[in-house]
């Protein structure tokens, strides 16, 4: 248990802020957290986030330790594009999340690797072993697995370099006029829905840039390709809804539109069709691709059937 005086000059703060300005490492969500369970007493009182101090008060705060992080191993069918002793590159499936997170625990990509690979176990954390990158869950497409801490550091450092080479496909509403053009907007989260991305204003946003070229135009939708300088949380489909030609299929960020000739059940018209990087031992430039799955294809042939 912590225990720390509030100084006369906080009068008036309130309780879960001033804590927020003590324990750096703990979100405010956190702290309000620990309040409402009774894990924070002001001068021997639980009371609410939103109490004002006056000074002078004893504040005694509990923290508990972290609960045991153990990913437990699913066998599920994994569509395997290459694999040796140091890297995994999959096809992830539309529909599956890349590791467990708020409101998904089981059925995701990491448990199905752990349960292929067990040796992955610890590799870059217990909660996403060997997980470099991710794709959002109705999202389909390539991604690198790596099979070592060693594999895992020189990914992640190659990442941060943006050296990876990372090619997306996406079917949008409208035609796009430009046969090609970038997209360089800061991302952040949405100032009102916390669990939504938003372009954002200079400085309130990370750097984000996406660039795309028209692969094929129809009467009303646009087939593009697209590639990642940086990546930002639901990048792709924030940039592209910001210039008014959201990605088919995506109701957070897509208005109502057309209707597409074809109902995407299972997934978004958006595929990670192509990635590009050093290997991380062999240290040889070493490129994937990925099939545009039935999903995206059967709307394809729509488009291009219409007249």
């Amino acid at each position: 248990m912590t225990v720390l005086t509030v100084e006369p000059a906080s009068a008036g703060a309130r309780l879960d802020r001033w804590l927020t300005e003590r324990f750096t490492v703990l979100s405010r969500a956190r702290l309000q957290t620990l309040i409402r369970g009774g894990l924070v007493r002001v001068d021997g009182v639980v009371l609410k986030a939103a109490h004002r101090l006056r000074g002078g008060e004893t504040v005694e705060i509990e923290i508990p330790p972290p609960a045991a992080e153990e990913l437990v191993p699913e066998p599920t069918a994994l569509s395997v594009v290459y694999e040796d002793d140091h890297i995994l590159v999959v096809d992830k499936p539309a529909g599956m999340v890349v590791h467990p997170g708020a409101g998904r625990a089981h059925g995701t990509l990491a448990a199905a690797v752990l349960a292929h690979a067990p040796t992955i176990a610890g590799v870059g954390g217990p909660r996403r072993p060997g997980i470099v990158h991710r794709l959002d869950k109705d999202t389909s497409g390539l991604l690198v697995v790596a099979k070592t801490q060693a594999a895992y550091d020189e990914l992640v450092a190659q990442l941060a370099a943006r050296t990876v080479t990372r090619r997306y496909l996406a079917v949008v509403h409208g035609r796009v006029r430009a046969g090609e053009g970038i997209v360089n907007a800061p991302i952040g989260r949405h100032p009102r829905d916390r669990v939504k991305m938003a372009v954002r204003p200079a400085g309130r946003g990370k750097r984000a840039v996406t660039r795309y070229r028209v692969l094929e135009r129809f009467a009303h939708f646009t087939l593009l390709e697209l590639y990642l300088e940086t990546g930002r949380t639901h990048q792709i489909r924030v940039h592209l809804a910001s210039i008014g030609h959201p990605v088919v299929g995506d109701q957070v960020y897509g208005k109502a539109r057309l209707r597409p000739p074809v109902v995407l059940d299972d997934g978004y018209a958006l595929h990670a069709t192509g990635l590009k990087f050093v290997h991380p031992v062999f240290r040889k430039v070493v490129e994937y691709a990925a099939l545009v799955p039935e999903r995206i294809e059967r709307l394809l042939t729509h488009l291009r059937d219409s007249p």
